[in-house]
């Protein structure tokens, strides 16, 4: 079972005004709930796992964009920290997929996947999938179905969050940051609508704000 750390439902997180938050989006958030520092030791840490069960071999890191950029920039980071510090290491190459399965705030029963064409190059590879979010798990559960038509020689998945939702597959990812509640969150590149990907920290969205930037 994955270590992770568990946001209650009933955390009250932070008051906006203790952090820095674009005045742009001051209207639009509840709170903070995962300030930027904890987030960033919180994938350290996930790094060192990952190089624990994973040096020597060598890794495609696959990044699920849009949302999983920040995540995957910054894991990567502490990945080639650990690459020239430490006895063991990960070598590394990296390739991006899109996958499309929401229409404002609500998830759709289809996967789009933009890019899959190319997941040919990574049959017979050692692949680490990184994954902002997690939530009802069958997005990832279409795209593992999707990559293991390719024949890759071992599939790891990190998803910095997954959210406990009675709506749950019940897939959980290999790796995982923090466990978080069924609420709409938004912030380190996890986004409603293209927006919030420019805030540092992770928020719960106001549900004003659902309807200011539906489209």
């Amino acid at each position: 079972m994955a270590s992770y750390i568990q946001i209650p439902d009933d955390e009250k997180g932070y008051e906006l005004d203790v952090f820095c938050v674009p005045k742009h989006y001051e209207a639009d958030l509840d709170r903070v709930i995962i300030p930027h520092g904890l987030i960033m030791d919180r994938t350290e840490r996930l790094a060192r796992d990952i190089v624990r069960d994973m040096g020597g071999h060598h890794i495609v890191a696959l990044c699920v964009l849009k949302g999983g950029y920040k995540f995957f920039a910054d894991l990567l980071d502490y990945i080639k920290a650990l690459n020239q510090n430490s006895d063991k290491s990960v070598p590394l190459t990296v390739d991006f997929i899109r996958l499309k399965s929401y229409c404002n705030d609500k998830s759709t029963n289809s996967v789009k996947v933009i890019g899959g064409d190319e997941l040919a190059t990574l049959t017979g590879k050692n692949v680490l999938i990184v994954e902002d979010i997690v939530e009802t798990g069958k997005t990832m559960e279409t795209l593992l179905s999707l990559l293991s038509e390719y024949n890759p020689k071992m599939v790891k998945v990190v998803s910095l969050l997954v959210k406990r939702t009675p709506r749950s597959s019940g897939y959980r990812p290999d790796y995982i940051g923090f466990e978080v509640p069924d609420s709409f969150l938004v912030g380190y590149a996890l986004d409603y609508n293209e927006y919030f990907r420019d805030l540092s920290h992770i928020c719960v969205l106001k549900e004003s704000a659902t309807e200011k930037y539906k489209v």
